[in-house]
């Protein structure tokens, strides 16, 4: 694409955006940069209202939809949503399409068959999370003195944040937000230093197996996931400072590792090793740092679909429901949060938080009717758990989707909300858009059983999230 193409696109994305209708009667303009006027005799610089946006900020005022917009005729629509998820090879797409409002159901392809649903089960995670614990809550990472048995010791307890940075804490961020090298000068400061410390690490607030028996060892292996620990420095990425490539095989250790480090340089004298074993009562806090909040925590798992981050989710909510803080405690709160919804679960199979486990099975009916009910809810808490899914050619695991202006996808740029799941042989979405006339949808389309097609039907599905975007279909 040209670069005036790339500008335009742009702008054109930040408009979309402009128009998006999300749940709560909010939508978002763009925040466009300021002229600056060019030099004498040098090029003209490209208008404001063409150059890319450099944020988003909400605006001063803000409308609904409107509940009378006409809702698309199932006749009309099923033909062009019929023809959108044709997959060479002639792969089956399970979807099904709801109108938001009376629950209508306007499209339905297999809809109610449980699929493989990839990392479109963590929108059930998400759900769970908000369900059970305080969304403004904050999760502590300590450092307490004795308690373990003897004089000179200093224990590092994981309090379930395994967003941790391995530097400063930065309050600005999700990632990083509580440091450890802002951990180890709190604690500096309160130590004696003239004494050696031995260095206890008690990641006990998590119980069971730290890898899920139904993973597959090539996912462990490629970085998708690691053994789960209730601390971790970016979701046990060996780069912190990136999303992808190895994690370390034992993310709670690499932490402690990184924290002695951190306490050295500090100018605290620490033995070498670390040992593993909880605080005992009589410890007491000397410094802590604390996470994001639950709610921005749930956003950024949504965002850049996090598996590591959604298998902690999954057992903090269980913790807080009084049940074990482990794999299967994990899933019978997401189960217990998911039917108290209302939301039929028949078929309803859950191996694992993130997506990867192939014993997952979720139709689509389930997925899209769990959108509804959250788009629908009283509970602010509920409500917010959409705000984390990406936005088509802008945010997340979308914003490299929706992107190429010649393509029919791009009409729905900036429009359709939703998250996405990928597997070798699935492939998912799942969210809601407003249609052309100002109707709220919601959707889930799933490909399944996938065999050198992932690409296709990607962007079959892409396509008829788009469609809905874009058809008044009356």
């Amino acid at each position: 694409m040209k670069r005036s193409a790339r500008v335009f696109t742009a702008f054109l994305l930040a408009l979309a955006l402009g128009v998006l209708a999300v749940p709560f009667g909010l939508h978002y303009g763009p925040q466009v940069a300021g002229l600056i006027a060019p030099p004498v005799d040098a090029e003209p610089e490209i208008p404001a209202i063409q150059q890319a946006p450099d944020g988003i900020a909400a605006p001063a005022l803000v409308s609904g939809l409107d509940a009378r917009a006409p809702v698309p005729v199932p006749e009309v629509l099923a033909p062009l949503l019929t023809a959108a998820l044709e997959v060479p090879g002639g792969t089956p797409v399970a979807g099904v399409v709801l109108d938001a409002l009376s629950g209508e159901v306007l499209f339905d392809q297999s809809g109610s068959e449980p699929q493989l649903p990839a990392s479109n089960i963590k929108i059930l995670t998400a759900t769970a999370a908000m369900a059970k614990l305080d969304p403004e809550s904050r999760l502590t990472t300590s450092v307490l003195a004795g308690g373990a048995g003897a004089e000179g010791v200093l224990v590092l307890r994981g309090g379930g944040d395994v967003l941790l940075g391995s530097g400063r804490s930065d309050p600005d961020s999700v990632v990083g937000h509580a440091g450890l090298t802002s951990l180890a000068e709190q604690a500096a400061a309160e130590l004696d230093g003239g004494a050696a410390y031995r260095l206890v690490l008690d990641d006990s607030l998590f119980v069971g197996d730290v890898l899920n028996p139904s993973w597959q060892p090539g996912d462990v292996d490629a970085g998708e996931i690691a053994p789960i620990y209730p601390l971790a420095i970016n979701s046990s990425w060996v780069d912190e400072s990136g999303q992808s490539g190895a994690r370390a095989p034992d993310a709670a250790l690499a932490a402690a590792a990184s924290f002695r480090e951190a306490l050295i340089a500090a100018g605290v004298q620490v033995q070498e090793g670390i040992e593993r074993m909880p605080a005992g009562k009589d410890a007491v806090e000397l410094a802590a740092v604390q996470s994001a909040t639950i709610e921005e925590q749930v956003e950024h798992m949504l965002l850049t679909s996090d598996n590591y981050l959604a298998e902690v989710l999954a057992r903090l909510a269980a913790e807080a429901s009084g049940k074990p803080a482990s794999f299967g405690g994990g899933l019978e709160t997401i189960a217990e949060v998911i039917t108290g919804l209302g939301v039929p679960v028949d078929g309803l199979v859950l191996g694992d938080a993130a997506g990867l486990s192939p014993r997952n099975r979720v139709s689509p009916r389930q997925l899209a009717d769990v959108v509804r009910t959250l788009l629908r809810s009283d509970n602010r808490a509920l409500r917010h758990v959409l705000h984390g899914l990406p936005v088509a050619g802008l945010s997340g695991t979308l914003g490299d989707r929706y992107d190429d202006d010649a393509a029919p996808t791009f009409a729905g740029a900036g429009v359709v909300r939703a998250k996405t799941g990928t597997l070798n042989a699935v492939t998912a979405l799942t969210g809601h858009v407003v249609s052309a006339d100002g109707r709220l949808l919601v959707f889930s389309f799933i490909a399944g059983g996938l065999d050198g097609t992932t690409e296709p039907a990607r962007e079959a599905v892409d396509a008829a999230a788009a469609v809905l975007a874009t058809c008044g279909c009356r």
